[in-house]
């Protein structure tokens, strides 16, 4: 009878460790889809309504006059070069080919502080566009600012808070129930 070692025996493969499933082109096409469906009917529902001479003037920070996609935007590697400043704002990061938008976030310094160190959504959209590209699909991640920001920051988070919950930007933590994280 032979002795067994303990040493020759496979180690069990942890429980935790599963391997990622990655979206097919269709998964992906249907999701962005539903994305850019939801993003289209607020923007039909966000169209300034006309007002009369004796209504009040519209709060600057309303997050129903904020129009992600009407916004300048600058490179999804912004936080690189000196186009954007150092002073807070709130940031949209959007895919311009469909046109969806995947993220809303909001500086407490400048845009470059908040994406030099790590971020979850800087690994999203890296993983975003190469599934894109392993399906040779049009991609075009930006990033556009609104400077006109409450200074205050509980303020500017309450009126960030308020862009997530309107637009349901995917990659925002608040809206993974209904979009799930593929690319998380």
């Amino acid at each position: 009878m032979k002795q067994l070692s303990l040493f020759d025996e496979p180690t069990p493969p942890l429980l935790n460790q599963q391997p990622k499933l990655k979206l097919t082109v269709e998964q992906l096409t249907d999701w962005k889809t539903q994305i850019f469906n939801h993003q289209q009917q607020v923007l039909k529902e966000s169209q300034p309504q006309q007002t009369t001479l004796f209504d009040l003037a519209p709060v600057h920070c309303d997050p129903d006059c904020i129009n992600p996609f009407s916004l300048q935007v600058h490179n999804s590697q912004f936080y690189k070069g000196k186009e954007t400043g150092d002073r807070i704002c709130i940031y949209f990061v959007i895919d311009r080919v469909l046109p969806i938008l995947l993220y809303v976030g909001e500086t407490k310094q400048s845009p470059k502080e908040r994406w030099l160190g790590t971020h979850d959504c800087r690994r999203y959209i890296d993983r975003y566009i190469q599934l894109h590209r392993d399906y040779q699909l049009d991609v075009q991640v930006a990033t556009a600012f609104w400077w006109d920001t409450p200074a205050d920051r509980k303020a500017r988070q309450g009126l960030e808070l308020k862009l997530i919950k309107k637009w349901q930007s995917p990659f925002n933590k608040e809206n993974w129930k209904r979009w799930g994280r593929p690319f998380g």
